[in-house]
């Protein structure tokens, strides 16, 4: 698959081949396999089941836990300044976000607001300029009309 290796390399120049030399690895003295006994032995026991059979072993000695560490005390007076603390953040952080809440509503509010004058003072302005010539209204002449008193009689 791979095409063999050349002498030259892609730029025409010999190139020079490395081979690695090996290392003779250090002579290796193996220590003597000592046997250690262990500083006691053991006791050994022996129970005999009910049904007569023995069972022999080692007794082992159960495992003690570690000794808890000792906490200080806490002062009960820096219990309550922390918890002082975190209500206060608490307090504050509810009252942020009910003015946030209150704001936005506000907002909604007005752009509904703002958004029924637009709708209704565009259906009033289709009625005004889509009506063609006084069609089914009341025609007043003004000009024959007599004010008295602040009252119109036409």
């Amino acid at each position: 698959m791979h095409p063999e290796p050349t002498r030259n390399g892609p730029t025409g120049r010999a190139v020079e081949v490395h081979q690695p030399t090996p290392i003779t690895p250090a002579a290796v003295m193996r220590a003597p396999v000592v046997p250690v006994q262990p500083g006691s032995v053991p006791a050994v026991a022996s129970i005999v089941l009910p049904d007569g059979r023995v069972v022999t072993g080692y007794a082992i000695s159960p495992l003690q836990p570690e000794p808890v560490a000792v906490k200080p005390p806490v002062s009960r007076a820096a219990v309550n300044v922390a918890l002082g603390g975190v209500g206060f953040l608490a307090v504050c952080g509810g009252l942020l976000l009910l003015t946030s809440f209150i704001t936005a509503l506000t907002a909604l509010i007005t752009q509904l607001i703002v958004l029924a004058a637009v709708v209704f003072g565009g259906w009033i302005a289709v009625q005004v300029f889509t009506a063609k010539g006084h069609q089914g209204g009341t025609t007043v002449n003004i000009r024959k009309a007599i004010f008295k008193r602040n009252h119109f009689h036409g």
